[in-house]
């Protein structure tokens, strides 16, 4: 139980699990991957990149939620066997033309410059806007929190 003046865990965290499950993460795709592990605080911890066209294998543990195949969680399931292996695919996600665009012009374009496109000011700032990983989580966790209040209310119907 937190302390009083610690603050609540978030929703989206790793979960104590003494079930392993083994995994092989197969980047399909032309960019490197980095995996990321929500602990148990629901800080992001990197994982070694994965080449594209390349795998790695991961012993993780059952409930551990992971972000893959466009999903936001993936969550290992137990396997019936010991030597059993999931295969995961990462693949590219499928994006808006919006926010394949705003990628494109971050890449070729350096973010000191961004006021000077001649593109209106929304757009300027949704450049700056870079992605975040934080960001994410917090979006993930508003999307638990939504899923749990409608389940609590379908339970009182």
């Amino acid at each position: 139980m937190p302390q009083e003046s610690e603050p609540p865990l978030p929703l989206v965290r790793s979960l104590p699990s003494g079930i392993p499950c083994h995994v092989v993460f197969c980047n399909r795709s032309p960019r490197v991957v980095l995996p990321v592990w929500i602990n148990f605080r629901g800080e992001p911890q990197p994982f070694s990149p994965i080449q594209p066209w390349t795998g790695q294998r991961m012993t993780t543990f059952v409930d551990d939620p992971m972000r893959v195949n466009g999903k936001e969680l993936y969550l290992p399931r137990a396997q019936n066997t010991r030597s059993q292996m999931s295969l995961i695919n990462i693949t590219l996600p499928v994006l808006t033309l919006r926010e394949r665009c705003l990628q494109a012009v971050r890449k070729y374009v350096s973010a000191e410059d961004f006021p000077r496109l001649e593109i209106a000011k929304t757009l300027q700032e949704d450049l700056a806007d870079k992605p975040s990983l934080q960001r994410d989580l917090q979006r993930i966790a508003q999307r638990v929190e939504q899923r749990l209040l409608q389940e609590r209310q379908q339970e009182h119907l």
